[in-house]
């Protein structure tokens, strides 16, 4: 079958689409230039209903197949950027400094309008296709805001399907990890209240940035001592902030992080021992240190029947001898793991030309993937909701 015609004429528009959502990126829920463009573009396509303002600036789309079924399949792209100085040099690379569309939302908003426009036109489905784009994918819990916001109750969806691009210099190759595929993900803020003094002078002082360095090295004892070596979890220190001056012992030292794990109860271990090990530091050194915990992505669980369905709608766009189900487990982390826990469905990856990794100041995304991906998406919603059925 390869690209959908309707789609493969529309790729210029759509590479237009992306380059000036990629020169305008957005922060999670400050998305309303991208969620004008978008309800405006589902607009002037025909769709049948659009809502916005959801989670404040999500969008959802209505699309009526030819056939009144009661089925109703979900597709959802993510639309936020990340606070990152692009490094590209791209003709329509980010007029924002400091933001940046460093893992590739834009073209996954793109991708769902070209499937749009082909669902729009063709409408060769029984049932309702509910396209959804969300904003805050990016570690602010848009997924679950959305969720918050009646998202499943006010249009409700049998299945749901997201797709994520990768880099990984194989065009058009689509996979997909069966079962247990994404980790959740908490992200924790530990602040150590100490006594500052003069540095000329540490004997009078209670040190947070001797403190925080042995804390560091404690923490990273939690996963090698406390979870079994066939399990998975990871436990990064990525923050560490201290001090005004050469001569000057601080007050406080600030540590920050994530924890990823792929089963609750591994989680709860690292999150127990963690809390142990602040108890315990600031005992020993006489200091205050508060940790705070939260946790902003579920495991991502790929349903194994419409995995198989996933890869059949994409054989149909790219070829069966470049779709496959053998996806390894990724400690990466995403929020569509919030709707899987509501709704059945399956995520998968769309490989592309590009291999520069993801959240790289240097990223950028292969263009050719964008009619391919609008495909897949558009193709899902016909193969699970057949006139025929």
């Amino acid at each position: 079958m390869g690209i959908l015609p309707i789609i493969d004429a529309a790729t210029s528009e759509l590479n237009d689409i992306f380059k000036d959502l990629h020169a305008h990126p957005e922060i999670g829920f400050t998305e309303v230039r991208t969620a004008r463009i978008v309800a405006d573009k589902l607009r002037t396509l025909g769709v049948d209903e659009v809502h916005t303002g959801i989670a404040k600036t999500g969008v959802v789309a209505i699309i009526k197949g030819k056939g009144d079924g009661p089925r109703r399949i979900g597709v959802r792209a993510d639309m936020d950027a990340l606070p990152i100085f692009e490094e590209t040099n791209l003709a329509y690379a980010s007029k924002t400094p400091g933001v940046m569309h460093a893992c590739g939302h834009d073209a996954h908003t793109t991708m769902l309008l070209g499937a749009a426009a082909h669902l729009v036109q063709t409408r060769n489905f029984n049932g309702t296709a509910v396209l959804i784009f969300q904003p805050a994918e990016e570690g602010l819990g848009g997924a679950r805001d959305m969720l918050k916001d009646r998202l499943l109750d006010r249009f409700p969806c049998d299945e749901l399907y997201g797709m994520h691009n990768y880099p990984n210099g194989t065009p058009g190759k689509v996979e997909i990890c069966k079962g247990t595929a994404l980790a959740g993900a908490a992200f924790f803020d530990i602040k150590i209240q100490g006594r500052g003094s003069h540095a000329a002078m540490p004997e009078t002082s209670r040190d947070p940035v001797l403190i925080a360095a042995a804390l560091v090295g404690q923490l990273q004892s939690i996963v090698s001592r406390n979870v079994p070596p066939l399990e998975t979890c990871v436990l990064s220190v990525t923050q560490i902030h201290s001090g005004t001056a050469y001569n000057i012992v601080p007050d406080t030292a600030e540590l920050a992080g994530t924890i990823r794990y792929f089963k609750d109860d591994v989680y709860d271990t690292a999150a127990s021992r963690m809390s142990e090990l602040c108890v315990g530091m600031a005992k020993a050194y006489g200091v205050e240190i508060d940790l705070a915990l939260q946790n902003v992505f579920d495991v991502l669980i790929n349903d194994d029947a419409l995995s198989d369905a996933y890869l059949e709608a994409a054989a149909d766009i790219v070829g069966a001898e470049n779709t496959s189900d053998q996806g390894e487990p990724t400690t990466g982390s995403e929020d569509f793991a919030d709707m899987l826990k509501v709704v059945p469905g399956a995520y998968c990856g769309i490989g592309h030309g590009g291999t520069v990794p993801l959240h790289n100041p240097g990223f950028v995304i292969d263009m050719d993937m964008l009619p391919i991906g609008a495909s897949i998406m558009a193709r899902i919603v016909e193969r699970r909701m057949p006139l025929s059925a």
